[in-house]
């Protein structure tokens, strides 16, 4: 009679095993004891599982790091009749997200070590995706008078933003991105210019004028970037813009990061998977910022993906209750969901042909993994349990009613996808399982 293995050990066969850090891609096995991978490769468990040991059976899907989403809005504290904590834990785990990293535009603001705690020790409660919570750059978000980022820093804050706001103020930015510097930080930036975007509501262009709506000019994003890249050169601070969504904003982060500035961005999927058209018929749900662009926008968003100038695909994760988005186009709330879609939309790219599997994932796991300095998005023994389980073929309806999500405000309604997220563990324990 075999002797029994220790409690917690549980094996995952059968799986077509993809870890875009080291490049793997075949069939294998993974073993997991309690929260840490104890094994895993491509002849593990080829002789049978020995007794004892849990045995789950990937019927040959993929297993692969859990996701890493690193912009996501979660409204608690605050505005929990948008989103909450758990409800936002809900929907991750349910998109294969084991990792959430939250903007600092909460009530009250995440600028002080309380809230930061607050945050982290809440979503360990809960016990779904993991909350890695940024801070504030500016105090109450106002872009005026620096955070204390070294307290911060300390207490868990894993790099410093404005959210939905750009640090507009030059002066501002270059003591932000200096002062950051000291402590190694990251400063993430929404970029916008502040006056040019104001007022708009999509796309400037001939679609904004046919409608009648204020338009918000592609060159808000490329003079922020252009500006932006000239203070990270005087500091040497290291620099992140989020949702690169415009040709000349690819082409400026392209030509910095050849200069070898300290330099990395990510855009979402909307970017490259929608454009302007989707708001046509005055879809608020569509209406996100920065706004859907121009095809020429979309296409060269896709190529910097392409030719690795975009690092990660972030969901931009924007929750809105029904009556701010049931308003006239002009008026209504910007933003939409997306933890629940961010990999079938992410996965688009591969069937579509611009990306391999592996180059796809890695937008999604190692890349923002290695630019936030997190331990996760790899298949690695001794690192955390932290997996998503899916089927890259296989096809469903998005239907936002249908999402755990406590706000329903995609941009993806009854789009068409492929790529199912069956199940998803973090820290070793299977904290989402589909039925199917």
């Amino acid at each position: 009679m075999s002797k029994p293995a220790p409690a917690g050990l549980v094996a995952y066969v059968n799986a077509r095993l993809l870890d875009p850090a080291s490049g793997l891609d075949r069939p294998g096995a993974l073993l997991t004891n309690g929260e840490t991978i104890a094994d895993v490769g491509p002849g593990l468990f080829q002789g049978g599982v020995p007794a004892g040991i849990e045995v789950v059976d990937c019927g040959g899907h993929c297993l692969a790091p859990g996701l890493i989403d690193m912009r996501v809005q979660l409204r608690e504290p605050g505005e929990e009749h948008k989103e909450t904590l758990r409800s936002a834990g809900e929907a991750a785990v349910a998109g294969g997200v084991t990792a959430m990293v939250c903007l600092p535009n909460t009530d009250p603001v995440i600028d002080e070590v309380a809230t930061v705690e607050f945050v982290a020790r809440r979503a360990r409660k809960i016990g779904l995706a993991k909350v890695y919570p940024y801070a504030a750059a500016t105090k109450g978000l106002e872009g005026k008078e620096l955070a204390e980022m070294g307290f911060l820093m300390e207490a868990g804050a894993l790099a410093f933003t404005d959210g939905v706001k750009a640090i507009g103020d030059s002066q501002t930015m270059r003591r932000a991105l200096s002062y950051a510097a000291t402590f190694g930080a990251l400063i993430v930036q929404h970029p916008e210019d502040p006056s040019l975007a104001s007022g708009g509501a999509m796309n400037a262009g001939e679609l904004a004028t046919r409608m009648g709506l204020s338009g918000i000019p592609a060159a808000a994003e490329a003079i922020m970037l252009e500006r932006d890249m000239r203070l990270v050169a005087m500091t040497g601070g290291r620099y992140h813009a989020a949702h690169v969504s415009t040709a000349d904003g690819v082409a400026i982060i392209r030509k910095a990061k050849a200069a070898g500035l300290p330099v990395t961005c990510d855009t979402a999927p909307p970017y490259f998977a929608l454009n302007e058209l989707a708001v046509k018929d005055y879809r608020t749900f569509a209406k996100l910022s920065p706004p859907l662009r121009s095809e020429d926008d979309r296409r060269a968003v896709v190529e910097g993906l392409k030719d690795g100038t975009i690092d990660a695909i972030a969901s931009d994760h924007a929750p809105q209750d029904a009556d701010s988005k049931r308003q006239p186009f002009a008026q209504a709330e910007f933003g939409g969901v997306g933890l629940e879609t961010l990999l079938p939309i992410t996965l688009e790219l591969v069937h579509d042909g611009h990306l391999g599997l592996l180059d796809a994932l890695r937008r999604v796991t190692s890349g923002p993994a290695d630019i936030l300095g997190l331990a996760g998005g790899r298949l690695k023994v001794g690192a955390a349990a932290d997996l998503v389980l899916f089927d890259p073929a296989r096809g469903w309806k998005i239907e936002p009613d249908r999402f755990r999500s406590k706000s329903k405000n995609s941009p993806f309604d009854a789009r068409p996808v492929q790529g199912l997220v069956l199940r998803t563990i973090v820290d070793g324990r299977t904290v989402f399982r589909r039925d199917v």
